[in-house]
C-alpha cells in the first residue's frame, strides 16, 4: 500500500521510518530542491536542525531523558542518529547538524520501498492516507489546503534562530571550557560577566534595533523566546535564565560571576559555537555590536546570524484525536510542531506515534495511546485538552499526574516518574 509523508523534517523521516519498517511503499516529499527553501533552512538535506543542535537533556530525571527511554522502548531511526553522532554537551543530547542528516538519509535509504520526491505539495489528496509533517514553515499553498480540510484558519508566531560564531574568534584569556557543576568536563564555552558588563550589555540589548516582521503578528512561544525579548521583561530575567551562573567556576579558580553567556558546540570538530540561549530577531549589524560586548565575544566572527522566522501550528484539541489523526478524516494524519508539539525529540515522537497509528488504522485495529504517566501519553492528551489558548508543549514532569505517595527528596520524585511511566508501558502490547 502507498502511504504519502510530506515534510522531510524530523517528524516526517521518522514517520517514514516506521512505516517503510512496516513494509509500505513510502512517498517522502520535500519541496527543498536547490531552487525554493524557507526563511529558516540553509540546506536540502532531510531531518536539517534549525534552531539549535541540542536534542536536550538525556538525564533520567527529566522530561526530556524520560521521553528518549520512552521512545527507545519502540526503536526510532533519529533518535539512533543523534547517539551516533553526538557531540559533547554534558547532560543533553547535542549533534553535529550534518552528520546527523547524513545518519538519517543512510537509515530511510536502505529500504527499497522508499521514494523521495523533490517538489513542493500544494494539495492534498484525501484518498490517501497521509502523514502531514511539513513542519512550523509549511508554504503558503499548501497552508491554504490544510485549512480548507480542517474547516478554520491555522494559528500563527514566530520562531527565532540562535546565532553560531566561529570558536577561533573567541579570547581565551576571558573565556574558559567549563560545563555547569563540572558535569560533562569542557563540554561549553563560558563568558563571565560582572555586574556593570552585565547592565552595559543588558541596557544596549534592549534598545538596539530589531528586524521588521512582515505580515503577522508577533507571537512569541515561550520556550524559544528572542533574546531581547526576555530582556524586556526585566533586568535580572537573563540571570535567571541563559545567563545564569549557580553552578559555573573557571577551572582552579572560586571566583563567582554576576552572569555567565554559555555557548555549546556545533559541530565535532568543535569550529563552531552556538550561543545558547540567544535566539534574536535583532538586525544583523546590531546582533554584531551588541554580541560583541560580551566578555570573550568582543572580536568574535559570526558564522550564521539569528533570524526570526514564521512558524504555524494548528488548534489541535478542536482537529486532532489523541492518536495525531483529523477526526474528520481517518486518512489523514498530523506531525511535527504544526501539530503543536514542541521540541526536536518531541517532534520525532509525534511523527513515530502518527505513524504507528496510520498502521493501526489500516489494520482496523485500535489506536495506539499511551498512559497518561508517561510524557508521550501526556502529549498525546494535550492534543485533545480543550483550551481557550492552545499553545504548544514539550517534554516534562509538569505535564504527568501526581505521584501517589510521593518521595520528599526532589531527585528521589523525579526518578520516580521515570520508574513509573518505564514500568506501565512495559506492560503494553507495542
Amino acid at each position: 500500500m502507498k502511504i504519502r509523508v510530506i515534510g522531510g523534517g524530523l517528524a516526517g523521516c521518522e514517520a517514514a521510518y516506521q512505516l517503510l519498517k512496516r513494509g509500505y511503499e513510502v512517498e517522502l516529499y520535500e519541496m527543498r530542491d536547490g531552487t525554493k527553501s524557507t526563511p529558516a533552512h540553509k540546506t536540502q538535506n532531510l531531518a536539517e536542525l534549525v534552531c539549535s543542535n541540542s536534542l536536550k537533556s538525556i538525564a533520567k530525571d527529566t522530561g526530556h531523558g524520560l521521553l528518549k527511554l520512552e521512545m527507545g522502548k519502540i526503536g526510532s531511526l533519529l533518535l539512533e542518529a543523534a547517539y551516533k553522532t553526538a557531540v559533547p554537551a554534558g547532560g543533553a543530547l547535542a549533534v553535529d547538524r550534518e552528520l546527523f542528516s547524513k545518519e538519517v538519509e543512510k537509515g530511510l535509504k536502505q529500504f527499497d520501498n522508499l521514494k523521495i520526491i523533490r517538489e513542493e505539495v500544494t494539495s492534498i489528496d484525501e484518498t490517501i492516507p497521509t502523514i502531514i509533517a511539513s513542519g512550523p514553515l509549511t508554504s503558503d499553498a499548501l497552508s491554504k489546503d490544510i485549512d480548507r480540510i480542517l474547516g478554520e484558519e491555522n494559528l500563527n508566531f514566530f520562531d527565532a534562530v540562535a546565532p553560531i560564531v566561529d570558536e577561533k574568534s573567541i579570547d581565551f584569556s576571558k573565556a574558559f571550557f567549563a560545563a555547569r557543576y563540572d558535569k560533562g568536563g569542557e563540554d561549553y564555552i563560558n563568558c563571565p560577566m560582572n555586574k556593570e558588563e552585565y547592565l552595559r550589555f543588558y541596557t544596549e540589548l534592549i534598545n538596539a534595533e530589531k528586524a521588521t516582521l512582515h505580515d503577522f503578528d508577533l507571537k512569541v512561544f515561550e520556550h524559544c523566546m528572542p533574546i531581547e525579548v526576555m530582556a524586556a521583561r526585566g533586568e535580572d530575567t537573563m540571570r535567571f535564565g541563559p545567563l545564569r551562573p549557580k553552578g559555573i567556576r573557571r577551572p582552579g579558580s572560586d571566583e563567582r560571576f554576576y552572569a555567565v553567556v554559555q555557548l555549546r558546540k556545533e559541530n565535532l570538530e568543535g569550529s563552531a559555537y552556538n550561543i545558547v540561549g540567544f535566539q534574536t530577531n535583532l538586525k544583523f549589524p546590531e546582533q554584531k555590536r551588541v554580541f560583541s560586548l560580551i566578555p570573550g565575544l568582543e572580536n568574535v566572527e559570526i558564522l550564521r546570524y539569528g533570524v526570526m522566522h514564521r512558524n504555524t501550528y494548528i488548534n489541535a484539541p478542536k482537529v486532532l484525536n489523541e492518536g495525531f489523526q483529523l477526526k474528520s478524516n481517518k486518512n489523514l494524519f498530523i506531525a511535527g510542531q504544526m501539530s503543536g508539539v514542541e521540541g526536536y525529540v518531541e517532534s520525532i515522537m509525534s511523527g513515530m506515534i502518527a505513524a504507528l497509528n496510520l498502521d493501526r488504522t489500516i489494520k482496523g485495529q485500535d489506536l495506539l495511546i499511551f498512559p497518561k504517566e508517561s510524557i508521550i501519553g501526556a502529549l498525546q492528551r494535550h492534543l485533545v485538552d480543550s483550551t481557550q489558548d492552545y499553545q504548544p508543549m514539550n517534554a516534562n514532569f509538569g505535564i504527568l499526574p501526581e505521584l501517589q505517595n510521593p518521595p520528599r527528596d526532589k531527585k528521589e520524585r523525579k526518578q520516580a516518574y521515570t520508574t513509573r511511566s518505564l514500568d506501565l508501558i512495559d506492560k503494553m502490547s507495542l
